[in-house]
């Protein structure tokens, strides 16, 4: 069997081409770049923009399955980079999966998807997509996710994931970013009432995409369907929030701001962002403070019952790895 994975050389995309390769299975990478961990692994690697349709029909060429994990992310920018990205870059794959006879499609979706800024609380696969998106990055994943249940038929089955707030080894992006701020002392908590977050450790994430898999095929039971995927233990947000700094020797959040004021002051920022016609993004926006004043925890019974998900390591385990790959690494997250 062969495998191609979009997006191999990032935290979650290399995570599941080492168990794959680990597997005894022949893999591919799809990327705008090479990777020299991926080269360690002996893995063929393809360069390419998933908004290239050719790139991306010779990237599929001989693959039997597809693990769409590349993608856009971030909360600001112009809304075209997200959409050529996550959305037509999505619709290549599929119709290179339906050029090359590919009959398993794995996609790497968000739970940002259904996210309309309220509190999400054991929520299942049941929950609608809201009425408008405040970023562009869960519109365009939608879009995508949306897509992919579409087109699972007689000939290509499909599945989507949605794992949630991926952290662990090899984090790029979540951990560097909370440490950045936090060792700038440009965090604080945000607002008073508990909220709970349910996340998922990386080796957890990249399983859940190895089952995903196993369990394919058109006219299965996971087929054309979505699952949420996480540790199964919600955890006060804040407390997770400061284990990971804990972990990454950073300093831990304990200063408050009420939300109102948070979101006050979110808006301003975008504002002036905007006019200043700014780079990156802003140091604060209304997205994120919503996201970090709510709950978000999720009803795995699906993917429990469906894909025989089950967490093997656990939060405490996943915070004693990180912490060991940061100290025996000497790694220094800026």
């Amino acid at each position: 069997m062969k495998a191609l994975v979009t997006g191999g050389g990032g935290f979650l995309g290399s995570a599941i081409v080492r168990r794959l390769v680990e597997q005894g299975t022949t893999v591919c990478s799809f990327s705008r770049q090479r990777h020299d961990k991926l080269d360690a692994m002996d893995v063929e690697q393809r360069q390419g923009d998933l908004a290239d349709e050719a790139a991306v029909r010779v990237a599929v060429a001989g693959c039997d399955v597809v693990f769409h994990v590349a993608a856009k992310p971030g909360i600001w920018g112009p809304y075209e980079e997200y959409h050529q990205t996550n959305f037509i870059g999505t619709r290549n794959v599929i119709a290179a999966c339906r050029e090359h006879g590919v009959s398993r499609l794995v996609y790497t979706s968000s739970p940002s998807v259904v996210f309309d800024g309220r509190d999400m609380e054991g929520v299942d696969e049941s929950i609608p997509y809201p009425s408008r998106f405040a970023t562009h990055y869960p519109r365009t994943k939608a879009a995508a996710e949306q897509l992919v249940r579409t087109a699972n038929d007689e000939r290509l089955g499909t599945v989507s994931l949605r794992p949630h707030l991926i952290w662990g080894p090899g984090d790029n992006h979540l951990l560097p970013r909370l440490v950045a701020r936090a060792r700038a002392g440009q965090l604080r908590r945000i607002g008073r009432a508990r909220k709970l977050v349910d996340t998922v450790y990386i080796d957890n994430a990249a399983e859940a995409h190895l089952l995903a898999a196993e369990k394919l095929q058109p006219g299965a039971v996971v087929a054309g369907k979505v699952y949420f995927i996480s540790q199964g233990e919600p955890v006060d947000l804040w407390e997770m929030i400061n284990r990971l700094l804990e972990a990454a020797g950073a300093p831990t959040v304990q200063r408050t701001i009420p939300r109102g004021v948070a979101l006050a002051l979110a808006w301003g920022f975008e504002n002036i962002h905007r006019l200043l016609h700014r780079p990156g993004e802003p140091r604060l926006t209304r997205f994120v403070v919503k996201e970090l004043s709510s709950s978000h925890w999720f009803d795995l019974s699906a993917a429990r019952r469906d894909l025989g998900y089950r967490p093997t390591v656990s939060v405490s385990e996943g915070l004693r790895r990180l912490r060991e790959h940061l100290t025996e690494g000497q790694t220094i997250l800026h």
